[in-house]
């Protein structure tokens, strides 16, 4: 009778996995066992599982710390193993199956998956990045009030993006230290890629404020862009970098935007709407050619404000 034993990490995750024909297979952290299990807290000979003829066994070798069925506190001695079976021993964990366990259906690769893919590729990070490093040069010639030369963009341009690849970097780290495949490339390309995103709502943004009320309901909505895109990103970065449930994915990806994004919204809806003695000057300057509609000429706009005063005049005394 053969039977498969995976490691497993605290986190569930599959660290290996082997098939065994013997009627005994013994686990435990001296290396004279079948499954050796690197944890300071398994015995030496922590525990085995046996074969009777007709059921698989576990019996603890009398450890110090125990064996326990999963998560719970119900010792695993004398167990009659069933397919799918989980043993707690330490900080580690084994799972034991039978050859017949089924197994889910084969998953086709996502959408998601092939655009990631595509991300990783050196040519699309590189030009990623590039365009990054130009977008970034060409918003620091903006605020500049005064003329600078190429070597005062590129300066401030490169260290830009390389403050942007610092997240990357960290989500992969971290990803590594949790023992999950850290796929730097693919974390690297899909945040530059989201990054040139973000920008893209900043034109949108500049652009709907510099022809629309700010009571305008559609100045509201590009507000929300940037936060569903940081929200998308944040949720690839955890699809990439860690194997965990889609509700897990979510709630993350929702913490970590709100935690980007809710600072900001507090002190904006924070704001009381009276009058302010001292209002503050939107100096941006924009070409006429990013107004949506044509603007009228000096001749016009006075004809039309002297009809609204007319108007205005003419209602004042229609009420007396």
């Amino acid at each position: 009778m053969e039977i498969i034993i995976e490691e497993l990490s605290k986190g569930h995750k599959l660290i290996s996995r082997q098939k065994y024909n013997n009627c005994s297979v013994k686990i435990g952290r001296a290396y004279t066992n079948d499954v050796i299990v690197s944890d300071p807290h398994v015995c030496p000979e922590h525990l085995s599982v046996n074969y009777n003829g007709k059921d698989w066994v576990v019996e603890d070798d009398n450890s110090l710390n125990g064996s326990f069925l999963g998560q719970s506190k119900q010792t695993a001695h004398g167990h009659i193993v069933k397919s799918g079976d989980v043993i707690a021993l330490g900080n580690s964990q084994i799972r034991l199956l039978f050859p017949q366990h089924p197994v889910p259906e084969s998953v086709p690769f996502s959408a998601f998956e092939t655009l990631i893919n595509l991300a990783r590729n050196p040519l699309v990070i590189g030009l990623s990045i590039l365009l990054f490093t130009l977008a970034s040069g060409w918003l620091t010639y903006l605020d500049k009030g005064k003329e600078v030369n190429f070597t005062q963009l590129l300066v401030p341009a490169i260290g830009m993006a390389l403050v942007f690849s610092i997240w990357p970097a960290l989500v992969s780290l971290v990803s590594h230290l949790t023992k999950n495949d850290a796929r730097v490339m693919h974390q690297i390309g899909t945040c530059f890629v989201f990054f040139l995103l973000l920008m893209l709502t900043d034109i949108v943004q500049a652009l709907v404020s510099f022809n629309t009320s700010s009571n305008w309901p559609i100045a509201w909505l590009t507000y929300a862009l940037p936060i569903g895109v940081a929200f998308t990103l944040f949720w690839l970065n955890c699809y990439i970098g860690f194997h965990m449930s889609e509700r897990r994915r979510m709630a993350a990806a929702a913490t970590l935007t709100l935690i980007f994004f809710g600072g900001g919204a507090l002190v904006h809806f924070s704001r009381q709407p009276e009058f302010n003695p001292r209002p503050q000057y939107d100096a941006t300057i924009m070409p006429p050619s990013y107004l949506y509609s044509s603007s009228s000429d000096v001749d016009s706009f006075l004809d039309d404000a002297e009809k609204l005063f007319e108007k205005t005049r003419q209602q004042s005394l229609t009420e007396k």
